[in-house]
C-alpha cells in the first residue's frame, strides 16, 4: 500500500524546496564515476516533479547547481552543463503535458551560453502553464541573492525612490529572486546531510526541515510522501504556543 494513500490534501504544503544531495556518493557504491550518478538522479527528479504535480502542489524548487558547484573539476561541470542542457531538451513536452511550468532562481545569465539559450526557451515554451511551477535553482546562492537585494535597495536609496524608513520585510522579499513565489512550507534534503548549503537563506526562516539518508538517485515517489507526511505530524507554530493554535 502507498504511502500517498494517508496524505491528507487538505494540510499539503503548496511550496516544497529540495536539496538534491548525494549522487556523487551513490555512483562510488557503485564502482561509477560521479556522473553517472548525477546523470541516474534525472529519474528521481522526474519522479519528485510528478508526484508534486500529482497531489496539488503549486511550487517545486529544485537546487540543481549552486555557485560553490563551480569548484568542483572541470569535466564534472562540463559534464553536468551538457546534462542540464540535454535534460531540459527532452523534458519541454512532459512539462507541457503536464501542465508544469518551468521557472529559475539564480545568476542564470553566467551559464554557458547554449545551457542558457536551452533554457529560456524551455521557459518560454512552458509559461502558460498553471498546474505547478517548476524552479530551478540553478548558478545560486542564497548569500548572493541577498548582496543583491541589499544592493538594489541601496541604490533605490540613493536615487531616493525610498527612504531608509521604507525598508521591510515585504520590500526585501519584493528584490528576492524568489519575489512573487511563496516561502517554502517543507524543505527536503537527500543523503543524510544535516545543512542547508546556502540555499534560499531567507526564504526557509519557518519552513519545516526533512533530512532522510536517502541518497538521490534512490528517492522516488515514497520517499516523498514520507517527508509530506512527516511535515503534517507536525505543529507549526511560528513563535506562538500551542494553547494559542488552539
Amino acid at each position: 500500500m502507498s504511502l500517498k494513500q494517508h496524505i491528507d490534501l487538505e494540510k499539503l504544503p503548496q511550496h516544497i524546496a529540495v536539496i538534491m544531495d548525494g549522487n556523487g556518493r551513490w555512483a562510488k557504491q557503485k564502482g561509477m564515476n560521479r556522473i553517472f550518478g548525477h546523470t541516474e538522479g534525472v529519474s528521481s527528479v522526474r519522479e519528485t516533479v510528478e508526484a508534486c504535480a500529482e497531489l496539488g502542489v503549486k511550487h517545486l524548487t529544485m537546487y540543481a547547481f549552486s555557485t560553490e558547484n563551480w569548484n568542483r573539476p572541470m569535466d564534472e561541470v562540463s559534464a553536468l552543463m551538457k546534462l542540464l542542457l540535454k535534460t531540459i531538451r527532452l523534458e519541454i513536452k512532459t512539462l507541457n503535458k503536464n501542465d508544469i511550468r518551468l521557472r529559475t532562481i539564480g545568476n542564470i545569465d553566467a551559464l554557458p551560453e547554449s545551457t542558457l539559450k536551452e533554457l529560456k526557451h524551455a521557459i518560454d515554451a512552458t509559461a502558460g502553464n498553471k498546474r505547478m511551477d517548476l524552479i530551478l535553482a540553478l548558478n545560486y546562492s542564497g548569500k548572493s541573492e541577498l548582496t543583491r537585494a541589499l544592493k538594489n535597495i541601496a541604490t533605490a536609496i540613493e536615487q531616493k525612490t525610498v527612504t531608509v524608513e521604507d525598508i521591510n520585510e515585504a520590500m526585501i522579499d519584493s528584490h528576492l529572486y524568489t519575489a512573487g513565489i511563496p516561502d517554502p512550507e517543507l524543505m527536503i534534503r537527500s543523503s543524510g546531510e544535516k545543512r542547508l548549503s546556502n540555499f534560499l537563506l531567507w526564504q526557509l526562516a519557518y519552513s519545516e526541515f526533512y533530512f532522510t539518508e536517502t541518497l538521490w538517485p534512490d528517492f522516488n515517489k515514497e520517499e516523498l510522501y514520507k517527508a509530506i507526511l512527516s511535515y503534517q505530524n507536525r505543529e507549526r507554530r511560528f513563535g506562538m504556543t500551542s494553547e494559542q493554535l488552539k
